[in-house]
């Protein structure tokens, strides 16, 4: 079985009153309060083995996600991107195809589950210069974002199940799909 290596900061676990929360919009990108906690995601996630996290798993209720996606114990197969930090971050349209996938989460360890996804996203969302930033997002990254944004909103994986038939022990996970 793949461990996940312990984080320099305590990640909220399902339970958590934070992960239930709506996120507030961060209001002033540039702040230097803003600006350290997206280096402490950056790291939080570097060290979990993560291909992303969301600034509610770090219990800090402020919208700000970071998807940096590639190849690790967890996800052997992810597609490479850049680890990139989004502020405010929005779905302005979906298709309506979806796939179901498998998903992990930091704040959910032992488990998968197999989670229907809208397949292509049009986002929205700002850098951490203050940029704004218009993204079309296809399969897996489309899959991270969309998950990560659930954490926005209060939600993980589990709530977006069509089924608990559909819900995995990661020990189990890994002997059959990994």
């Amino acid at each position: 079985m793949k461990v996940i290596k312990s984080a320099p900061y305590s990640i909220a676990q399902l339970g958590h009153a934070v992960l239930r929360l709506r996120a507030a919009e961060v209001e002033n990108i540039q702040s230097n309060e803003c600006q350290q906690l997206i280096n402490k995601m950056l790291l939080a996630v570097s060290e979990a083995g993560g291909v992303g996290i969301a600034a509610p798993q770090i219990h800090h209720s402020v919208r700000i996600f970071i998807i940096c996606s590639k190849p690790n114990e967890r996800y052997p197969n992810a597609p490479l991107m850049p680890a990139t930090a989004m502020i405010n971050p929005e779905i302005l349209t979906s298709s309506a195809e979806t796939t179901k996938g498998w998903e992990g989460c930091l704040s959910v360890p032992s488990m998968r589950g197999f989670v229907p996804r809208h397949n292509n996203i049009t986002v929205r969302y700002y850098d951490r210069q203050g940029v704004e930033q218009l993204k079309e997002f296809t399969g897996f990254i489309a899959r991270i974002f969309q998950h990560e944004l659930d954490h926005l909103n209060g939600f993980t994986f589990i709530d977006q199940l069509t089924s608990t038939k559909d819900l995995i022990s990661e020990v189990e996970w890994f002997q059959q799909f990994a």
